[in-house]
């Protein structure tokens, strides 16, 4: 593996045991038909099957594959930890169900010629395809609707995924404060109102397999987080 790898896919995983190496081996060869010099960062965080296990032996087997494990399901600090560890120049923030080469493509191409900072592939923007169910598309709207009026977000979508210019964009990791579901939107929320460069592009997001959280029994813990946000963006910045 590169000393400094360009990019550094990022990818929190809960109990994923079913897709996880195969996802991981098709990326990896999507990504050397680039020719991007890339480390992938799978992002474990409180599984209860045989993720761990999985993701640690494909680490053996690929240089370029990494893995760590937290104690307890939670997605932000996960992801906020993968984030922290990776070392490319740009860090891509993806999903094990997406791994969305052709967003890196289009991302890349913004980041590279200087027309952003951050680049996030929106789901409810025009021109993207959200062929996810109802409930879930309604609750990316819904959601986005409460930043719009909890902290004044004036984007299309926070969550999924997203590219940056690490080094721009780490200062800002730390600041954030709210962790789990949120800690997404908070940091393209702080990225936006900090100056930086924050570009929207639509993707087509289809559902491979069920989420591996139900999403109704998340709805209390992402209200006390939209407080918490609220909070944090309002009143301390």
């Amino acid at each position: 593996m590169a000393d400094n790898p360009h990019i550094s896919v990022v990818i929190p995983v809960y109990n994923e045991e079913g897709i996880l190496r195969e996802a991981v081996t098709e990326l990896r060869a999507a990504i050397q038909q680039h020719g991007w010099a890339c480390e992938i960062i799978v992002a474990e965080n409180g599984s209860s099957d045989n993720t761990v296990a999985i993701g640690q032996h494909m680490s053996s087997e690929m240089p370029d594959v990494s893995i760590f494990a937290a104690p307890e399901p939670n997605y932000g600090a996960a992801l906020r930890e993968g984030i922290l560890r990776a070392r490319g120049t740009y860090v891509i923030c993806d999903e094990i169900d997406l791994c969305d080469v052709d967003f890196y493509h289009r991302a890349l191409e913004l980041l590279e010629h200087g027309e952003a900072d951050m680049v996030i592939g929106s789901k409810a923007m025009k021109g993207s395809h959200d062929e996810r169910p109802l409930l879930r598309r309604t609750a990316t709207r819904v959601i986005n609707g409460m930043l719009r009026v909890a902290v004044g977000f004036h984007g299309t979508d926070t969550h999924g995924l997203k590219a940056f210019d690490r080094e721009r964009l780490i200062p800002i990791v730390h600041e954030c404060v709210v962790d789990k579901d949120l800690f997404v939107s908070e940091f393209v929320i702080r990225a936006g109102r900090s100056g930086r460069r924050v570009v929207e592009i639509p993707v087509r997001i289809a559902e491979k397999r069920r989420p591996a959280i139900n999403l109704l029994r998340r709805v209390p813990r992402v209200l006390g987080d939209m407080a918490k946000l609220t909070m944090a963006i309002r009143f301390k910045q």
